[in-house]
């Protein structure tokens, strides 16, 4: 007979077996009938995707393709000197097999100091466009406005590269370092406005959906976004590829013609802008949104005194249990809401998911610091290598093919397979595996260097500098193929990392802070180039193998540490994303329930 202590344990098992019960039928916020147990049970596909997200990948198609079609000549024009009777950067007919476009004659530290500044400024710069758009102007309006300074810039860029300029060198350097600046403001204000863009486009609702084969799906908004994104980062590599073309025509036509040629593709950017304006989902600004994100973070602060000037203390009480409850309006009696909460309860849910995304982020700069290795140092060694009439500069292209190749195969077989399998390849694990795959990329760029040294006619660790008694380039016979390796790695890495990144930082945001928050993650690779130009003293070809392989081991051991600090987020993915996303109380003011908006103009 059952004592009466076994009967109490049966009946509490019972009742949280029935809780549990209720729990798995109920229907998930801003979903179209989906329970938990479909979520946990059931396979999740993408959604179609809205042609104007489309369009939108065009305006990026065509802004990247100006931008490396500019960037990528700037290594060789400010550190490479006029080819001998060159006027104009080219390099004649006779020496094209081996012989580099060249202009300014700067050196490699100079060449390295300037393009790290342009990085660097091109990822501070979002927060302009951010700001704007997300308080004043809307991210359509922003990016229209900031198009006009990329073009102004362009033309800067031009006369830059002139024969008559480069007759001056200083004047040259002067319009070159302020087309820097100018295209830097554009292209950052408009990087922070794009991407949410893109996304604002899909507004479908999570439901369920049976497949020809019978199949019960979940189409799922986060893997639609997340497919967005893939095919953003596509457009924007496709974009990339036309640096292919502008290395040529530098070595070829000379330098201001390789800058004209972008300077005309950009005319495609306010063509697609004006025609598809219409049909655009547009999220209006707030202009006190972000006064009021930093008004939720102040009232629990100063709740029971938590403020501390003890970066240690202060992190804890953020951490703590309830820290988030004082700026909810629910934690107060309806007569007793303080005048300064003008949120409602899901607005605080957004704002500490925001803080735990961008904490996220934080660990990017040693991602982007080994990314950033491509963009210069990894051509520097590419010159001191057999070339065969491929000019240096045209390797680093290999990354952005490789990311056209492979974001389809992600898209369309990798990423359905493993949900198929059951495995949940989520955010934080993707991360996790671009800082990995970026690692190995370093070390193979170090045994690479390491070789380069061994096998190279000079013995003074400069193969890019190494000449014949006549001054003739010198090179190590080794195909300069041999340097694809890194830029395929890096790829791979971009895939897992730099997209997911993106996806992450609009899954996670407020819906009218997403710019604001996309400029944060952009704002990583502007530290990382900060990092980068710090270690000038040390970024010289003498010291490329030491300095690769720190990278890879900085980057192998953030990958275990990024994992192990956010795995906890790893498992609460699904509930963070539905935040915000249900029926609210709205800002005061505004109307209860927010819906998507389109454009009526």
């Amino acid at each position: 007979m059952a004592t009466k202590q076994e009967s109490d344990s049966a009946s509490i098992s019972d009742e949280k077996h029935a809780i549990d019960a209720d729990s798995d039928d109920i229907v998930l916020q801003n979903s179209e009938g989906v329970t938990q147990h479909d979520l946990a049970t059931l396979r999740h596909v993408r959604d179609k995707i809205p042609w104007p997200a489309f369009t939108v990948a065009v305006v990026e198609f065509a802004e990247r393709w100006t931008y490396y079609g500019t960037t990528n000549l700037y290594n060789n024009y400010i550190r490479a000197p006029l080819p001998p009777g060159s006027r104009d950067g080219s390099v004649g007919r006779a020496d094209r097999s081996f012989g580099v476009a060249g202009a300014l004659g700067m050196g490699q530290e100079k060449s390295f100091a300037i393009t790290t500044f342009n990085t660097f400024f091109v990822y501070v710069t979002p927060f302009l466009g951010a700001i704007l758009a997300d308080t004043k102007w809307g991210r359509y309006k922003t990016i229209c406005v900031f198009t006009a300074v990329i073009f102004l810039g362009h033309i800067i860029l031009v006369a830059s590269a002139t024969p008559a300029s480069l007759e001056h060198p200083q004047t040259s350097l002067g319009l070159l370092v302020l087309a820097i600046f100018v295209m830097a403001v554009g292209a950052g204000s408009i990087k922070a406005n794009v991407a949410p863009l893109i996304a604002d486009q899909y507004t479908g609702k999570m439901r369920k959906e049976t497949l020809p084969t019978g199949e019960v799906v979940i189409v799922s908004p986060s893997i639609t976004i997340q497919s967005v994104y893939l095919y953003f980062y596509m457009a924007i590599n496709l974009g990339s590829t036309g640096a292919i073309s502008a290395s040529f025509l530098a070595r070829d036509n000379g330098f201001w013609v390789a800058y004209l040629v972008p300077t005309c593709i950009f005319a495609a950017v306010p063509i697609v802008l004006v025609g598809c304006r219409k049909y655009y989902v547009i999220t209006p600004p707030r202009g006190s949104i972000l006064l009021e994100t930093f008004r939720v973070v102040g009232v629990c602060l100063a709740a029971r005194w938590r403020w501390s000037i003890n970066p240690v203390f202060l992190w804890n009480h953020i951490r703590a249990p309830g820290f988030w409850e004082p700026a909810k309006p629910s934690s107060y009696n309806p007569s007793e809401i303080p005048k300064k909460i003008t949120w409602d309860d899901e607005f605080v849910g957004e704002v500490e998911r925001t803080m735990n995304a961008c904490k996220v982020f934080l660990f990017f700069p040693i991602y982007w610091l080994c990314y950033s290795q491509i963009d210069g140092n990894l051509g520097t060694v590419a010159a001191g290598m057999t070339l065969n009439g491929t000019p240096n500069d045209l390797i680093k292209n290999l990354d952005p093919i490789s990311i056209v190749i492979m974001v389809p195969i992600f898209e369309r077989f990798i990423y359905p397979g493993l949900r198929k399998l059951g495995i949940n390849f989520s955010p934080i694990k993707r991360i996790t595996a671009g800082f990995f795959v970026a690692g190995l990329a370093m070390v193979y760029a170090s045994v690479l260097e390491k070789f380069l040294y061994a096998r190279s006619p000079c013995t003074n660790h400069q193969p890019s500098a190494c000449t014949t008694a006549s001054g003739e380039p010198n090179p190590a016979p080794l195909s300069v193929w041999i340097v694809s390796g890194p830029y395929l790695l890096v790829a791979l890495s971009e895939i897992f990392a730099s997209i997911t990144s993106l996806e992450y930082a609009y899954t996670k945001a407020p819906k009218r802070m997403k710019s604001v928050v996309s400029a944060f993650a952009a704002l990583q690779t502007a530290l990382a180039s900060a990092l980068n130009f710090a270690l000038t003293a040390v970024n010289v070809e003498e010291r490329f193998e030491w300095l690769f392989a720190s990278f890879a081991i900085t980057a192998t051991i953030f990958a275990g540490l990024f994992y192990w600090t956010f795995r906890d987020l790893d498992k609460k993915e699904t509930e963070l994303n539905l935040i915000g996303t249900g029926p609210r109380g709205g800002f005061v003011g505004e109307r209860a329930v927010e819906l998507p908006e389109k454009d009526a103009a």
